[in-house]
């Protein structure tokens, strides 16, 4: 439901691909750009618009304007689907909770093992050097 609500606030514009073409280039608009004003969104509520900006900061004009823009295949309809999907994957990134990490202590194997190979490297180094002859 929350997605056909949030299709109803995105517009898009339709312009020339950039790039080599064929005879067909100069005539079609075929790659697709979509708008979607996160700041004025109606769909939905405040928190998950703080946490989506905090998100897209950088993919956000300085209006709070996301812009997306797809030209991977010669059609426009099928880019426009493209194009959705993008921005939907985007959305649900964004709001996904990221599980807080809890930190493991070092297991006493590994610090041996870690100062046993220490040990190793600097004996190795002190056959290096000359021996002191009294």
């Amino acid at each position: 439901m929350e997605k056909e609500q949030l299709i109803s606030e995105l517009s898009f514009k339709a312009v020339r691909s950039s790039g080599s073409g064929g005879q067909h280039v100069n005539k079609v608009a075929t790659k697709v750009e979509l708008y979607f004003d996160l700041e004025n969104s109606s769909v939905l509520a405040e928190e998950k618009k703080e946490k989506l900006k905090e998100f897209l900061r950088k993919k956000l004009n300085k209006d709070g304007v996301l812009i997306l823009q797809c030209s991977q295949t010669r059609s426009q309809l099928k880019n426009k689907e493209l194009v959705i999907k993008k921005f939907f994957e985007l959305i649900e990134k964004g709001l996904k909770e990221q599980k807080k990490r809890i930190p493991t202590k070092t297991p006493k194997s590994v610090i041996k093992k870690r100062l046993a190979n220490k040990q190793l490297i600097a004996k190795k180094k002190a056959n290096r050097k000359k021996p002191d002859i009294d």
